[in-house]
């Protein structure tokens, strides 16, 4: 820096004083642009002597790491990779028009230039590799090897990976590093869900074990940022909630590169392989293997061989590989082994040398849907994770109550009626339970104080009320669905926190959850007085309101003429669904009838409700007292069918005023009830004239 300002050194100063004698003369520069390339660490310019940027300086920094930019203030500007065009216009000029003039090396130089993917180091360092190269021969060998993740193409290796490769070496610690390297076991440009990525590295240990499954996805998030930060990986374009990540090209060949030798990989997936690796491939010193989405290999390892010895295999990724068996003996010498994923795949029956795997962790089986055998698991004493959804099994596996580590159970979408009493309440460490439509014993499940979702069917309300009491004086999961009654609700629940009742009779009180979200009734019997309003049945296990209800569903209940009384409305309800209940006359039912003086007009304000649905209520009279209003400020959706008697909707829309940019959707049936229905705001007919859909069907 001194050089190039003009600034000689004696050789004597310390760094204070050289840092002075640079910041002396930058700052009698008025117009100055400093650039530091290739930074991997936060600079101080203080100790430097760089001045901070000011009106008309500027200062510039390359980096790799977006936690450079974040520690030292700059405005980050990610460069994209090249696109097509200019990466081929890059590769063209580096390489030598002479060279592509050849007959035959434009087409295969150009899917050599695709490899790069836009990468500017790999499109310089391969054409600059295949310079001066003007036989076709090589040419063909070079895209060959790429493909084939070989880095031997003239110095490849040497020049790209090993720049690439810093960067990998900059994690320093070498479980991220694995981390990173678990990446490439999915396929080139692969949609990569974090939560499943995340959970491999929990499996195997990657993610040191934490009071809570959120933490450990919370650390598996931070370590996911943290080579984010490092340009390791990249989010995946159009990404939801739920975030997803990609590998570049030539970042996972770099990736694949290392695991070629220690730790050594064997990745073969989505290749379109239709014979299994060959025996020799298995060698003893693999770590982690994935054929995933191979879809027509069918056969995993040839019966007449003998199994595969791979003492260090710690990962196998087998998910969507057409497999139909695996051979009797294919895990005997598989001791390490802690991961098997095996999803969506035609298997029928696991081997029974499953049972022998003493340090697996993960046996992930989701969606193998004609599975209906799975061997003993009373050995598998480690086994944290257990994911049967999807399966054809009937009956939970044999030796499942001695999985007293296990953190998470799924049987979602299976066919298993019930968990026999007595297996839940062994299973202490359960974090994650969720059965879907199994039955299970509410008093079992209240007793695993590690729980943090629970989904699954309790055989009465009896039993949720045991689920509840056993809560006394602790929290409650953070996430639950519970299902009750003989037969689920059509409806999904859409929060973490629902109760769904169905095919059930509602006579006395039934206990919910203080912070219940959504609450369906379908297809029940109201058994007490028809015209004791409905909700007056619930209570929470705490005093209060349902201030935390935003959703409530309620479907062919019969029985039934009243829903809500004037005090247990909830207040903060989004989304109010009513249909086929026969016998409603009233939803808000007051109390009491206006005399000759009037009274006053009653207010019930539900600030929050989005959606009001009414279908299908042949003896629905009134959403409430005539002398009294609905005030809705945020309702985007009404919604009237054949609810023939009902002749006056008391709805007060202050959001609603003439020219007003308000989206709401009205869909009514039949159009003869919309142009006979009064509205206490005399201009709101005409005011949402311009919202109303009629519906023939």
């Amino acid at each position: 820096m001194a050089s190039k300002i003009g600034i000689s050194f004696c050789g004597d100063e310390d760094e204070i004083t050289r840092a002075g004698m640079l910041f002396e003369t930058l700052s009698r520069k008025s117009r100055l642009v400093m650039i530091l390339d290739d930074i991997w660490e936060e600079v101080s310019l203080e100790k430097v002597g760089i001045p901070e940027p000011s009106t008309g300086s500027k200062l510039v920094l390359t980096t790799r790491s977006f936690d450079v930019c974040r520690k030292m203030s700059c405005r980050a500007i990610k460069v994209k990779p090249l696109v097509e065009k200019e990466s081929w216009k890059l590769f063209s000029e580096k390489v030598g028009r002479d060279i592509l003039n050849i007959p035959g090396v434009e087409p295969i130089a150009k899917k050599i230039a695709k490899r790069c993917a836009g990468l500017p180091l790999g499109v310089i360092t391969v054409a600059s590799c295949m310079k001066g190269i003007d036989d076709l021969s090589e040419w063909r060998n070079a895209l060959k090897e790429l493909r084939e993740h070989k880095q031997s193409v003239n110095g490849l290796e040497d020049e790209a990976f090993q720049q690439l490769r810093f960067s990998y070496d900059r994690l320093k610690d070498p479980k991220l590093q694995h981390c990173f390297l678990s990446c490439a076991l999915y396929p080139e440009d692969w949609r990569i869900e974090e939560r499943d990525l995340v959970q491999i590295w929990i499996a195997e240990g990657l993610v040191e074990e934490m009071d809570s499954r959120q933490a450990e996805f919370d650390r598996g998030h931070a370590i996911m940022n943290k080579l984010l930060s490092n340009c390791l990986l990249e989010v995946f374009q159009g990404s939801d909630n739920d975030r997803s990540i990609r590998m570049h090209d030539l970042v996972r060949d770099m990736a694949l590169h290392i695991t070629s030798a220690k730790p050594r990989f064997l990745v073969k997936a989505d290749m379109g392989l239709r014979e299994p690796p060959k025996v020799q491939e298995w060698s003893e010193d693999l770590e982690k293997v994935s054929l995933m989405w191979n879809g027509e290999l069918e056969v995993l390892y040839p019966l007449e061989m003998s199994p595969p010895k791979c003492p260090m295999l710690t990962t196998l990724l087998l998910p969507g590989c057409g497999i139909k068996s695996i051979p009797e003996g294919f895990f005997n010498h598989m001791d390490g082994l802690k991961i098997l994923k095996l999803s969506l795949n035609p298997i029928k029956s696991l081997p029974n040398s499953i049972s022998n795997l003493k340090n697996l962790t993960a046996l992930l089986l989701a969606y193998c849907d004609h599975l209906e055998y799975v061997p003993s698991l009373s050995k598998l004493r480690v086994l944290k994770e257990l994911d049967l959804r999807g399966t054809k099994i009937k009956e939970v596996p044999h030796g499942m109550q001695n999985l007293s580590s296990l953190k998470c159970l799924d049987l979602k979408h299976s066919i298993v009626l019930e968990i026999p009493n007595g297996i839940l309440s062994k299973l202490s460490c359960l974090q994650i339970l969720n059965v879907s439509e199994t039955l299970v014993s509410g008093k079992e499940v209240g007793k695993l104080k590690k729980l943090e979702m629970v989904e699954g069917r309790f055989y009465d309300f009896q039993d949720l009320s045991m689920y509840l009491q056993a809560f006394h004086g602790r929290e409650e999961p953070p996430k639950y669905i519970i299902h009750m009654g003989k037969r689920p609700f059509p409806a999904a629940i859409l929060t973490t926190k629902g109760i769904e009742l169905g095919d059930s009779n509602i006579s006395n009180q039934i206990m919910l959850p203080r912070d219940i979200e959504e609450l369906y009734a379908g297809n029940c019997t109201f058994c007490c007085h028809a015209n004791y309003p409905l909700f007056s049945r619930f209570v929470l296990t705490s005093l209060g309101t349902f201030s935390s209800l935003t959703y409530f569903e309620i479907r062919e209940v019969k029985n039934m003429k009243k829903l809500f009384s004037p005090n247990c409305v909830p207040l903060n309800l989004q989304v109010l669904k009513i249909s086929l209940c026969v016998q409603l006359e009233e939803i808000i039912a007051l109390d009491f009838e206006s005399d000759e003086r009037g009274m006053p007009t009653m207010e019930f304000s539900l600030l929050k409700l989005k959606k009001l649905v009414l279908e299908w209520l042949p003896e629905l009279k009134s959403i409430c007292n005539v002398d009294a209003v609905v005030v809705c400020e945020s309702l985007k959706w009404i919604d009237v069918r054949d609810c023939p008697k009902l002749k006056r909707m008391p709805l007060k829309l202050p959001q609603l005023r003439p020219f007003s940019p308000l989206k709401l959707r009205i869909y009514v049936k039949p159009k003869e009830w919309w142009e006979s229905a009064e509205w206490d705001d005399p201009d709101a007919k005409s005011l949402l004239k311009r919202f109303v859909n009629f519906v023939i069907w």
